[in-house]
């Protein structure tokens, strides 16, 4: 087994009672178990080795009265065509919508087919959740 390292991580109190609360809806058994958790997350969905193929979803809510912002989601997607699978598309209320992308490809292109997106000006929230299919480049 690994040598366990120490080390201090500084929060305010509102934060901390945030994350205290989805610990124990979480039932994990202490702060660090949760904080090992959130790492190996953070490690195995960012940081493959290699340009692997990766099959997944990028989910993303925006503001459909953004000015031109349709347009410019479009764009995006044409630019990544060759990966984008393909895409569900709802209405949240009046003014917000979510949309769903499938896509399978190198994750380097993936990634950056997601961040294209989520740094559009409307998109409020994105998120990508990618699994490797097992094809190493």
């Amino acid at each position: 087994m690994s040598e366990i390292v120490r080390f201090g991580v500084s929060l305010d109190n509102a934060l901390l009672g945030r994350y205290d609360n989805l610990i124990r809806r979480k039932n994990y058994r202490n702060r660090s178990e949760a904080i090992r958790e959130l790492i190996r997350h953070s490690l195995s969905n960012k940081n493959y080795e290699g340009d692997g193929e990766v099959a997944g979803a990028i989910i993303y809510i925006y503001d459909k009265r953004q000015r031109d912002l349709v347009n410019r989601i479009i764009d995006v997607q044409h630019d990544y065509r060759d990966i984008m699978q393909l895409s569900q598309h709802m209405h949240l209320n009046n003014n917000d919508c979510i949309e769903i992308v499938a896509v399978k490809g190198l994750f380097s292109k993936v990634c950056k087919f997601s961040d294209s997106l989520k740094a559009l000006k409307g998109v409020r929230h994105g998120s990508l959740s990618a699994s490797r299919t097992g094809k190493i480049k």
